[in-house]
């Protein structure tokens, strides 16, 4: 009788149930699609990032220009093409209570990602 019993505890305790496999492959499928899916969205992130890039860069051009021609210089293009995509600058002036002039220059691309950068001009262009 203890034979038995000793052939039974051995064959529970060789190797895995069909059911114990079946809850692993779960736990391991719902891991690598939680996994893939965190990815797909690091891609879609890191996808809109040049856009943003070239905006960034746009703006910062458009204030250059800015600072070497002066707020009321010659007016500038509202749209500019940069890596081969076009943007739309929009530009604001208030005068501040120092006595300067507070830009807002905004790039945007026409998919949607932009960007902005604020500057502070002298109401007098450089000579």
């Amino acid at each position: 009788m203890r034979r038995r019993l000793m052939r039974r505890d051995r064959r529970r305790a060789d190797g895995l149930t069909l059911l114990e496999l079946a809850v692993a492959i779960l736990v391991l499928s719902i891991g690598s699609m939680a996994a893939l899916r965190v990815s797909d969205q690091s891609r879609l992130a890191i996808g809109g990032e040049a856009p943003r890039l070239l905006a960034r860069i746009a703006a910062r051009n458009r204030a250059e220009e800015l600072q070497l021609y002066g707020p009321v210089g010659a007016p500038l293009p509202g749209q500019v093409t940069l890596g081969g995509q076009r943007f739309d600058l929009d530009t604001s002036t208030e005068a501040t209570a120092g006595g300067l002039l507070r830009t807002t220059v905004t790039a945007r691309a026409a998919s949607g990602e932009g960007a902005t950068l604020v500057l502070y001009l002298p109401r007098e262009p450089r000579r």
